[in-house]
């Protein structure tokens, strides 16, 4: 995927969201058109920046004047529309757009009745009582905003953004300071290394024997609006949506220490300095050294620390000081998933649901090319309005997939849909006409805010029928926007064992869904669980990468994962779940 179209994408992503605001409404022509050219943009496999305006205007979802718009990006780095809106509006004040249920109108009114612009303003409007008094609100609509803030930790002292917004910066900032002459590495660490829900900042580690030139690449990346410091060996610059990135220049031979040093949580960190001073060290950023004589026992490889505490490899997402030294003290940590063990994908959409964009030929080719096994075809069932299909459409998809099947001959496909979990756990048709699929997922898409008993009597119900083999993203929650559902997870773990039925890892960075602690105490326990993307593009497909590290996360053994399986096995798996 070319570089370029990323940038333009988000570019056009911040447009719409600084636009909803402008406009006060979230479904104006202008948000929607920026909104499909994003994801137009996002799904283009040719490179933006050898198309001209005019080649542009013939993508589907990109019109003149946005294609008018992304070639000046492209040209000069910037869209004078963009910049205008970023000075009307700081940032104080779109992040309040993250508080669920706080739309353009109501920040519009916060700002022009009660001077209101940031969350703080919000929360001090929410205590005493002046929220509750702007027309047509009430404390009702109060403590609902209250709740979902505390929810959703947006009020914590140190802000922290959903991964979604960070990594994409983290991962250009590394490919892009790795281009600059003399740099011999470069690597995120910190709370994104291990791939924590929300980041507080970014940190990045570089070797190079002259730190002059990427210190300045730093200053001078167009990403970057202030600069807070700069020295010899440390930069710390604030992006212009505000995260803060810290750069450290450290020796190669001490990059290893330094990675341990800046990955691990405190916990974590701690237990690794007990065991270095038990045995007469020290460890530090710098290196794992002898106490009395200097000498340095490790530090250029993280392998080489680890190896030197007489501990086995601890993988970067599990170093939580969630007993992982202990068990790594005693070489008992599981085998953890890798990419290439995914053998197939088991939630995928298509054109035939009205939020894909890919058609199904498309979806399979590009399954077949990242070398799966299998792949099952999930488009949205029926009782999803907007998207879902027919039955009569189901059937006919499911031919036209067999036949697919037969022509390609490489790919075992599975008919399946996703099905909407009902607030009883009913699914979409009857049982009849559930069993002529092959493959089910299903997920929750609505009432969110109902009791934990209830959410969990839904989650049960839906798990013990055998037309499900999966649960998608099972509490449906969207990282910085909605919570999810709250439910009895024994009760889910519990289920899940009678029945084999799997609970899913959403792959898309929106949800990382099941949760860490989801996987973790539920893959103790025993429960399976597929890595799913819930493409809707082909290029989604490639998301397949953060489920899998969400499941390290979790510290889900490999084993565990339904589509690491040979095919053989996973298919048997599917007809013991369907068969009851």
């Amino acid at each position: 995927m070319p570089r370029m179209n990323d940038d333009v994408a988000a570019a056009l992503d911040e447009l719409a969201r600084l636009t909803k605001v402008d406009e006060q409404d979230p479904n104006s022509f202008r948000v929607r058109a920026y909104e499909k050219a994003a994801r137009a943009i996002e799904s283009l496999s040719d490179d933006v920046t050898e198309m001209s305006a005019n080649a542009l205007t013939t993508v589907d979802g990109v019109g003149k004047s946005t294609a008018a718009k992304i070639r000046q990006y492209v040209d000069d780095g910037r869209i004078d529309k963009l910049e205008a809106l970023r000075e009307q509006y700081p940032p104080g004040q779109l992040e309040l757009l993250d508080v669920p249920g706080l739309g353009p109108k109501m920040l519009a009114l916060l700002d022009e009745v009660l001077e209101v612009r940031d969350l703080a303003g919000l929360q001090a409007a929410l205590a005493d009582g002046r929220f509750a008094d702007l027309p047509g609100l009430g404390d009702k609509t109060a403590e609902n905003l209250a709740h979902a803030i505390d929810r959703m930790h947006l009020a914590s002292k140190t802000r922290r953004r959903p991964i979604h917004d960070v990594l994409p910066v983290a991962e250009r900032l590394v490919a892009d300071l790795a281009e600059v002459p003399g740099v011999e590495q470069v690597a995120f660490a910190g709370s994104l290394r291990r791939f924590r829900d929300t980041i507080g900042d970014v940190d990045l580690l570089v070797t190079t024997a002259d730190p002059a030139p990427v210190m300045a690449a730093l200053r001078d990346h167009d990403l970057v609006s202030d600069v807070v410091g700069s020295g010899d060996t440390k930069t710390s610059v604030v992006t212009r949506d505000g995260l803060s990135v810290d750069l450290r220049v450290v020796p190669a031979a001490s990059l290893g220490a330094a990675m341990v040093y800046f990955t691990g949580s405190k916990g974590h960190n701690i237990a690794l300095r007990q065991r270095a001073i038990d045995r007469g060290w020290t460890l530090s950023e710098y290196a794992l050294s002898d106490t009395e004589t200097d000498e340095v026992v490790a530090g250029a490889t993280e392998q080489d620390v680890y190896d030197a505490l007489d501990l086995a490899w601890v993988a970067p997402e599990l170093r939580e000081d969630n007993g992982e030294v202990a068990r790594a003290a005693a070489d008992d940590l599981p085998r953890l998933v890798e990419l290439d063990d995914l053998r197939g994908d088991l939630h995928d959409h298509t054109d035939w649901s009205g939020d894909g964009r890919n058609t199904m030929e498309e979806m399979v080719a590009a399954a077949a090319a990242r070398g799966l096994d299998y792949l099952a075809i999930t488009d949205h069932a029926e009782d999803l309005r907007i998207n879902g299909i027919d039955r009569d459409g189901m059937r006919r998809q499911r031919r036209e997939l067999a036949d697919l099947e037969d022509q390609r001959g490489d790919l075992r496909l599975l008919h399946g849909a996703e099905l909407n979990i009902g607030t009883d756990g009913s699914v979409d048709y009857d049982p009849d006409f559930l069993a002529e699929f092959g493959f089910g997922v299903a997920s929750v898409h609505s009432a969110f805010t109902r009791s934990v008993a209830d959410q969990t009597a839904r989650l049960v119900t839906a798990i013990r029928n055998p037309a499900v083999n999966v649960i998608g993203h099972p509490s449906g929650r969207k990282l910085g926007k909605r919570p999810g559902i709250e439910f009895d997870l024994d009760a889910v773990i519990e289920a899940c064992l009678a029945t084999g039925t799997a609970l899913e890892i959403n792959s898309n960075l929106h949800r990382l869904d099941a949760t860490a602690e989801v996987v973790r105490d539920a893959g103790r326990a025993g429960v399976l669980f597929a890595i799913s993307t819930d493409a809707h593009t082909t290029r989604e497909l490639d998301n397949a990468r953060h489920g899998v590290t969400q499941s390290r996360r979790g510290g889900l053994p490999a084993e565990q994962v339904v589509n690491t399986w040979p095919r053989a096995r996973f298919l048997d798996w599917v007809e013991q779940v369907r068969s009851g």
